[in-house]
């Protein structure tokens, strides 16, 4: 690793997860740069400045707004992009604050978009505009920035495993991949090869216990879930929720004796849409969820000592990133992470 202090900006350094990147790469001896539209520093639900933002160059500025923020990005080391939005018209506020029912009306707003007329929206272009056109903008700036001194330079854009679906509208996940794909077909453009590393960080539900309250009974479900279909009793392999949801998306509509009056030889698949979301449904219970600290340990261990890892990176590979391990397993540390690119 080079002796030069490694330095990063954070595109929304005090968001849930940009506050935990900003912090955990200050302990790690990182210079940290952070922009959001406020340029205000992070504060907690009970609206507490902690120390540590004091250590921090707190910047307004907008993603979308490549002048106002690209002085600050030469000799950057990595550019860690951390907006995005789950549901449309706004939710966060509820979430940090534990309010559920105004939580759950989100999600019924939301679950109403997916084939309503666009002009009925409350915000149109809400996904494309903040999770995948701000990463595609502060990405093309970084680009063209200065290099550090004896480095080359990351782009990490934090995207999503595919677990949300049918709870939130289907151009969530295409706006991330669609960002994923734009990105990595740009570095592998770039002349000299590996002069611009892209990474792709892949959660799926990100919890904290005091900022995000509302997470925390649902992360404990989705972690049994997971290990009971990481582990299963041997008399349920093959009936496993996750396995039963699959078999289903497979399954032509109607069932397997179902034949389409159009063309009574052949099978009338299921829309797309439906067998996506089942096997949506699927990777929530197979995923283990994360908290937000780890996710956020991943990203500067990557940033600073695993220059083998690029593309998408899953909670497991985080996971073994940072060390962690299930009980009875190796130490996966030693093992290289390899992940297929995303596809579209």
């Amino acid at each position: 690793m080079s002796a030069i202090k490694q330095s990063i900006l954070v595109v929304g350094g005090n968001g849930f997860l940009g506050s935990a990147v900003c912090r955990r790469a200050l302990a790690k001896g990182l210079d940290v740069t952070s922009i959001s539209s406020s340029g205000r520093p992070f504060r907690t639900p009970k609206g507490h400045i902690p120390g540590w933002t004091n250590k921090v160059k707190w910047h307004a500025a907008s993603a979308l707004e490549p002048s106002s923020y690209a002085p600050l990005l030469d000799g950057k080391t990595a550019v860690v992009h951390t907006l995005g939005v789950l549901l449309e018209g706004g939710y966060k506020n509820s979430l940090k604050d534990g309010d559920i029912l105004s939580l759950a009306s989100s999600f019924v707003r939301n679950s109403g978009l997916e084939s309503g007329n666009p002009l009925t929206r409350s915000k149109p272009g809400e996904y494309e505009v903040m999770n995948r056109d701000s990463a595609l903008r502060v990405f093309e700036t970084y680009k063209s920035a200065a290099p550090p001194e004896n480095a080359g330079k990351t782009f990490v854009y934090v995207s999503a495993e595919d677990v949300f679906r049918p709870f939130v509208p289907k151009r969530y996940i295409d706006t991330k991949r669609q960002a994923e794909k734009e990105i990595s077909r740009v570095c592998g453009e770039i002349s000299p090869p590996g002069s611009l590393r892209d990474v792709f960080i892949r959660p799926g539900l990100m919890y904290h216990p005091h900022l995000r309250p509302l997470t925390t009974p649902l992360a404990v479900l989705l972690d049994i879930s997971s290990r009971l279909h990481h582990k299963p009793p041997l008399d349920l392999y093959g009936i496993l929720p996750s396995s039963i949801l699959r078999s289903l998306a497979a399954r032509p509509q109607g069932g397997p004796n179902f034949t389409s009056p159009q063309s009574p030889s052949s099978p009338t698949p299921a829309p797309a849409a439906d067998v996506s979301s089942l096997e949506s449904l699927a990777n929530l219970l197979e995923v283990p969820p994360i908290h937000v600290d780890q996710v956020a340990d991943a990203i500067i261990e990557v940033i600073r000592n695993r220059p083998d890892v690029s593309g998408p990176v899953g909670v497991d590979a985080m996971r073994n990133i940072i060390g962690w391990r299930r009980e009875g397993e190796e130490d996966p540390r030693s093992t290289k992470v390899l992940e297929q690119p995303a596809t579209l």
